[in-house]
């Protein structure tokens, strides 16, 4: 299981009701209804990982996080998760908005555009950051909001959104000290879980 998602699944109470969007293959829904008897579905867009969620018997509707969330009613879910995907989706601050209508608590990752690394190469080469971890370049990239952890704070702030947990982490999610003591500068990955 990718390392992120070793993270998470550690905030996910057994026996809850989970939504997972952009759930990919269904790895981590998978995992979690065979290790935590979790029950939920996972939403996609992309038909490749459909055909791969349904293999792994994981219940998936194909939806695109643009258009909402209105069909599933309030507090229906106990976690919504949304992993690398807030930073690809038009408006990300409706999606957090939906998602604490319809679950109690979300649960998010997304890559810290502040980072050291990003700046330095915004620095010297003036040009948008090209990386094993970002391997996009400014005119194919699926990001299309490039946020950071004072971004996301400042929203959740301005939202009355308590934040419960957040995570430092670099790309092979370890956390470090120092990415503790400046967690704008050098934290690469984002991991939040948040609630009215």
């Amino acid at each position: 299981m990718r390392a992120d998602l070793e993270i998470i699944q550690e905030w996910i109470k057994p026996g809850s009701r989970l939504l997972d969007l952009g759930c990919g293959d269904g790895e981590l829904l998978r995992y979690l209804s065979e290790q935590r008897k979790v029950t939920g579905y996972g939403l996609e867009i992309d038909p490749e990982k459909i055909n791969a969620c349904i293999d792994n018997g994981v219940n998936v509707i194909e939806q695109n996080l643009d258009t909402g969330l209105s069909n599933f009613g309030d507090n229906t879910f106990d976690s919504v998760l949304m992993t690398q995907a807030l930073q690809a989706v038009h408006y990300p601050d409706q999606v957090l908005e939906e998602m604490l209508r319809i679950g109690r608590e979300a649960i998010l990752t997304f890559p810290n555009f502040a980072h050291w690394r990003c700046r330095l190469y915004l620095g010297t080469k003036g040009r948008m950051p090209v990386s094993e971890f970002m391997p996009y370049t400014w005119y194919n990239t699926p990001n299309i909001h490039f946020c950071t952890f004072k971004d996301f704070e400042a929203l959740c702030r301005e939202r009355s959104i308590r934040i419960l947990d957040r995570l430092v982490v670099d790309q092979t999610h370890r956390s470090g000290v120092l990415s503790g003591l400046w967690p704008n500068l050098l934290g690469e990955i984002a991991i939040y879980r948040v609630t009215r």
